[in-house]
């Protein structure tokens, strides 16, 4: 069984802890300054800098680029075994990105952040042939908490994440990002949750614009 996020939220948690270079345990490949999966189904170049606290973390689904200035950013690429392809085929790409998100992304939110609710979700059938995007809030579910130490006492901050879900070369991608300034501008930062969807939503998009798919080689 899938567990994507599970496994992207604790590489998340993991490179909290990392900076300076790239760690010498990647499962994927680093070559002048690009990253390819494990997988070998996307690359990517890091969009963070060592020199400002920038880590890379991974697992051989998903990688984890963070820095210590707001930047968190998570790909997970899931081949589609049989059943994954029996749900696109009778379900087309919309409901399936839906069940995917539905089934396997928010149920390991919420076991992350028990409190994690739905605030909205959009599908675009053009961007990628087919994208949904769901911005999801999380009570106390931030990965810039640390930078929170000597807040005021109060109830924890309510990190809010953005999630872009599409299908390519038969691969379920899954890019996720949290809007860091929400947290760490705290009551400074003001948008109404539509200019903060629009926010997540541009960022997401560029992160899949700066990808590069690269399509599995058929099996001899």
């Amino acid at each position: 069984m899938l567990r994507p996020l599970t496994i992207m939220l604790a590489a998340a948690a993991t490179a909290l802890g990392q900076t300076g270079d790239i760690p010498a345990g990647l499962n994927g490949t680093v070559e002048n300054g690009v990253y390819t999966s494990p997988t070998g189904t996307f690359k990517i170049e890091i969009p963070v800098l060592p020199e400002l606290g920038g880590a890379t973390h991974d697992t051989k689904n998903v990688v984890t680029f963070r820095d210590s200035f707001g930047l968190q950013i998570s790909i997970g690429a899931f081949l589609n075994d049989a059943t994954l392809k029996w749900q696109l085929s009778t379900r087309g790409t919309k409901d399936y990105l839906i069940y995917f998100f539905s089934n396997f992304v928010l149920p390991d939110f919420r076991k992350f952040c028990p409190g994690t609710q739905m605030e909205s979700a959009g599908y675009s059938p053009d961007l990628m042939e087919g994208s949904l995007f769901t911005y999801i809030l999380l009570p106390g579910g931030s990965v810039f908490g640390e930078q929170l130490a000597f807040a005021p006492p109060g109830d924890p901050p309510v990190a809010k994440r953005g999630n872009m879900l599409f299908v390519k070369n038969g691969v379920t991608y899954v890019i996720s990002t949290e809007l860091s300034e929400r947290v760490t501008e705290g009551g400074h930062f003001k948008k109404t949750p539509a200019e903060e969807n629009l926010i997540l939503r541009k960022r997401l998009q560029n992160i899949a614009t700066n990808m590069t798919l690269i399509p599995l080689a058929a099996p001899k």
